[in-house]
C-alpha cells in the first residue's frame, strides 16, 4: 500500500444517489472518504432529468431528512401520493391502496431522481472531509483483510481501508470484487415521459398491468403526470422513434383515453429493464450497497427505498465500530450488514419478480387467475396490509 498515490478510510466507487447518500451518512465522522465517479463534475453538480420520479416511503424521506437533503428539495418537487390502484386488463375490479382512515397523511411522495442526486451532491460538496473524483472510474480491484487497494482509469492508484460498491446494477467494481450475482436481462424496455392531461389524477398512482404491456401512471402536479409504458424492447424503441404526433395517439389509445387528451411536457426516455441480485453482499474489506448489491424491477417503485435503507445500516456499522474501537472493515459487523439487507430485501425482491412473472404472462388461465386474484385481494384485509407493510408504509 505504501506505493499508492493516496490513502483513504473508504473508497465509494459510484456517485448516483445511494453512492452519495452513504458519503453524506459518515459526515459526521473523521473519515476521510473518495468517491469516484465517472462522470464529469459538471454533470454531478448539474443533473439533467431524466425521466424518473422516485416514490418515496416515510421511512426514505426520514432518512433524507436526517441527512440534509429533503429539506433542500423545493415543495414543487414533492408530489404526494395519497393513493395507488393495481389494474388487470380490462377489469373493473382494482386492488386499492390508501392511507388508514382518518389519517391525511399521504402514501408517500415522488420526487425526480435528478432533484434527490442534486441535494445530496450540494451536501457532499460541502463536507471537507468527502473528496469527490470525477471524470474516472475503477478498473481494478485488490482486496484482502488488510485493505483494498484500487486502480482508477487514469492509471492513479488509492489506498482505503474499505472499499464500497455503488456503481449500478451492472456494477464493474462487483465483478472487480469476484461477487456474482444473478442477473435477468427481461427482454423488456421502460419508456418515460411526463404528460399534461384534461382530466384529474386525484393525486392516485396507477399500475395497469394490461395485455402485452404495463402501464403505470404517476400523479405529479395537478394535471401531469409521468407515464411509465413497460413493452418488449423492440415495441419500446419503435415507440420512441415516433414523432411526438403520432406518439401521442398511440400513448392516448394504449391508456384507452383514461388521462383525456394529453401533451407531452417533457422529453421522452427509455431503460432496458434488468435485475440482479448479488450472491454476496460483502467481501474483505469491502461491501455492496444500493443496485451493485439488489437490483429491483421498478413496478415496486422501491428499489432506491432498499438502497437508502442499506447504506444507512452500514454506515450505523461503520460508526459503531468506530465508538467501540473496532475496525471499519470488520467482518462480523459487515456479515451483520448483510443478513439485515438480505431479510429487507429478500422477500419484495422475489414477491415482485413472481408478481412480474404472473402479470406478464398471456396464457388464459394466467389471465383467469389474475382476476381472481384481483378481486380476492381486494376482499382480504391482510393481503392489502400485508402489501403495504412490506413497501413500507
Amino acid at each position: 500500500m505504501a506505493s499508492c498515490d493516496d490513502s483513504f478510510d473508504i473508497i465509494v466507487a459510484g456517485a448516483g444517489p445511494v453512492g452519495l447518500s452513504f458519503a453524506a451518512s459518515l459526515a459526521k465522522s473523521d473519515l476521510k472518504v473518495a468517491v469516484v465517479e465517472q462522470q464529469a463534475l459538471e454533470s454531478l453538480a448539474k443533473p439533467p432529468f431524466d425521466g424518473r420520479e422516485i416514490a418515496l416511503t416515510f421511512a426514505s424521506i426520514s432518512i433524507l431528512r436526517e441527512l440534509g437533503a429533503w429539506d433542500a428539495i423545493s415543495a414543487g418537487h414533492k408530489s404526494p401520493v395519497q393513493g395507488a390502484r393495481v389494474l388487470n386488463g380490462s377489469s373493473p375490479f382494482a386492488l386499492c391502496f390508501d392511507s388508514p382512515r382518518g389519517s391525511a397523511e399521504p402514501l408517500g411522495f415522488l420526487v425526480p431522481n435528478c432533484r434527490i442526486r442534486d441535494a445530496l451532491f450540494k451536501i457532499i460538496r460541502s463536507q471537507h472531509r468527502v473528496q469527490l473524483l470525477c471524470g474516472r472510474s475503477v478498473v481494478g480491484v485488490s482486496n484482502s483483510r488488510k485493505g483494498a487497494v484500487v486502480k482508477l482509469s487514469d492509471g492513479t492508484r488509492l489506498a482505503a481501508r474499505l472499499f464500497v460498491a455503488a456503481d449500478s446494477r451492472l456494477s464493474r467494481a462487483r465483478d472487480l470484487l469476484g461477487i456474482a450475482a444473478d442477473i435477468n436481462r427481461l427482454g423488456s424496455s421502460m419508456v418515460i415521459c411526463r404528460v399534461r392531461h384534461e382530466r384529474a389524477h386525484h393525486q392516485l398512482a396507477i399500475e395497469w398491468f394490461d395485455h402485452h404491456q404495463t402501464i403505470a401512471i404517476l400523479p405529479l402536479m395537478e394535471g401531469e403526470s409521468s407515464l411509465l409504458l413497460t413493452l418488449r424492447a423492440n415495441e419500446a424503441n419503435r415507440l420512441l422513434a415516433l414523432d411526438d404526433d403520432l406518439f401521442l395517439i398511440e400513448l392516448t389509445d394504449r391508456c384507452r383515453g383514461r388521462l383525456g387528451k394529453m401533451t407531452l411536457a417533457s422529453k421522452r426516455h427509455i431503460y432496458p429493464l434488468v435485475t440482479t441480485w448479488a450472491h454476496s453482499f460483502w467481501a474483505p474489506s469491502a461491501a455492496l450497497v444500493g443496485d451493485a448489491a439488489v437490483g429491483m424491477h421498478p413496478v415496486t417503485a422501491h428499489g432506491f427505498n432498499i438502497g437508502l435503507g442499506g447504506q444507512k445500516r452500514l454506515a450505523h456499522g461503520i460508526l459503531t465500530a468506530i465508538r467501540n474501537g473496532h475496525d471499519i472493515a470488520d467482518p462480523d459487523m459487515l456479515r451483520r450488514y448483510e443478513s439485515h439487507l438480505r431479510l429487507r430485501a429478500a422477500p419484495l425482491y422475489h414477491a415482485t419478480n413472481i408478481l412480474v412473472g404472473i402479470y406478464s404472462n398471456e396464457h388464459r388461465a394466467a389471465r383467469f387467475a389474475r382476476h381472481v386474484g384481483l378481486r380476492l385481494g381486494g376482499y382480504l384485509p391482510f393481503v392489502r396490509h400485508g402489501i403495504a407493510n412490506m413497501l413500507g408504509r
